[in-house]
């Protein structure tokens, strides 16, 4: 039984949340992520540049699929920044009330 568009595309963004809420998954992600590209641009760069050039469309596709995930991994590493940033200025938070509250009391 072939699944349905809808179930896959659910699948895919359950998949995707979790890859973002979890903070070790993402960070998983994003280092084979990183691992791919460094291998592609290797494989391309040094391995087999002659045979690339011998396939004009392969040698595009492949080095803008190299190039999507250096931005994916630039784009996954601002984000975790930026929820990191977000979770220090809320600790900060939370632990100037906690100071406050013991400072109040006698």
């Amino acid at each position: 039984m072939k699944p349905q568009r809808g179930q896959f595309i659910g699948l895919v963004l359950a998949i995707t949340r979790g890859i973002i809420i979890d903070q070790r998954a993402r960070r998983t992600v994003l280092f084979y992520v990183v691992l791919t590209a460094m291998l592609m641009a290797f494989a391309g760069g040094f391995l087999f540049p002659h045979w690339l050039m011998a396939r004009p469309w392969f040698f595009v596709l492949y080095w803008l699929g190299c190039a999507w995930l250096t931005l994916l991994t630039f784009l996954m590493a601002l984000f975790d920044l930026l929820l990191v940033t977000r979770a220090a200025r809320q600790e900060k938070k939370r632990l100037r009330r906690e100071i406050l509250k013991i400072d109040e009391e006698p």
